[in-house]
């Protein structure tokens, strides 16, 4: 259990690195700046960081730690609880963040600024996650130096099922991102961390359910076994495609490129109510008791 008590303290740390950066960038940047790179690279050194050692654990765990696959995702489920309760509104995911684009919630440049924020965030993760391993403080980071040079791809189906894996999983997170966006955190983060955790679990074994373009970029595009034109196809078309899909059924169009609603037909909120209609001068005394005077004025006698 020394390696995984090793590991467990690299999140630590890197979790409590990582809040340090936050709070002071937050003090000294303006809060535009703040939101849209500060907030995105500190939350995607965060994410990288924690999945390098993590990914290190699912496989390296099993047979040189004795970790079984129940330990492995409570560990997982645990570290998303702590990105959801940390991230501050980071999303760390160029999806996402493509996606508040055609929602119309955040503009052009912001978009691009935070996609860099994303990509320098992740470089500096793997540049730190491989100086912590060269410290060789356990076994499994011994491993993971002579292995390094061989490292192993996250694909381990045929590519046109592992675009369709990736787009699947990406539908579902973003459409659960999109029905949970006005829940309280309390709910939204163990929901998100679930659905994570149920992903890596069934889509693991085929694609390692990143469902994150520049995470899955920083992971496993240098590893040998497929080319970068089938990992972009997998990597990047499936889960983007996949997020399109579900701001589709969601809301029925993208609001950024077009207003008219393609599957849902508006109804009028407002409808006019259905009444009888007023009685004409033809109707009279239609409808009066018998025996009772109409009240008004009488017509005079004729002389």
């Amino acid at each position: 259990m020394a390696g995984l008590n090793v590991s467990l303290s690299f999140f630590l740390a890197t979790i409590a690195l990582c809040q340090v950066a936050r709070r002071g960038s937050k003090a000294l940047l303006p809060a535009s700046v703040y939101a849209s790179f500060a907030r995105e690279a500190a939350g995607a050194a965060q994410l990288g960081a924690c999945c390098l050692e993590m990914r290190m654990l699912v496989e390296l765990g099993p047979w040189a730690g004795g970790f079984g696959p129940d330990l492995l995702l409570t560990l997982l489920f645990l570290l998303f609880l702590a990105h959801g309760a940390t991230f501050d509104g980071a999303s760390a995911n160029p999806a996402v963040s493509l996606q508040e684009l055609l929602l119309a919630e955040a503009s052009l440049p912001s978009t691009l600024l935070k996609l860099a924020a994303q990509g320098l965030g992740l470089r500096v993760a793997s540049a730190l996650t491989q100086l912590y391993w060269a410290w060789e403080l356990s076994d499994l980071h011994i491993l993971q130096n002579l292995m390094a040079a061989h490292c192993s791809s996250a694909l381990r189906t045929t590519v046109p099922h592992g675009t369709l894996v990736e787009g699947v999983c990406a539908f579902i997170f973003h459409l659960t991102l999109l029905r949970l966006r006005n829940s309280l955190p309390v709910y939204r983060v163990p929901a998100v961390a679930l659905l994570v955790t149920v992903t890596a679990y069934t889509a693991g074994p085929f694609t390692s359910a990143f469902y994150n373009p520049a995470l899955a970029a920083s992971v496993t595009f240098h590893c040998s076994g497929h080319t970068l034109l089938e990992y972009t196809q997998v990597y990047w078309l499936g889960p983007l495609t996949g997020m399109v899909l579900a701001v589709l059924l969601y809301h029925g169009h993208l609001p950024r490129l077009f207003q008219r609603n393609l599957f849902y037909s508006q109804k009028n909120k407002y409808r006019t109510p259905k009444g009888k209609p007023a009685p004409g001068p033809e109707d009279g005394g239609r409808g009066q008791e018998p025996g009772r005077r109409r009240v008004g004025r009488q017509p005079l006698a004729s002389s």
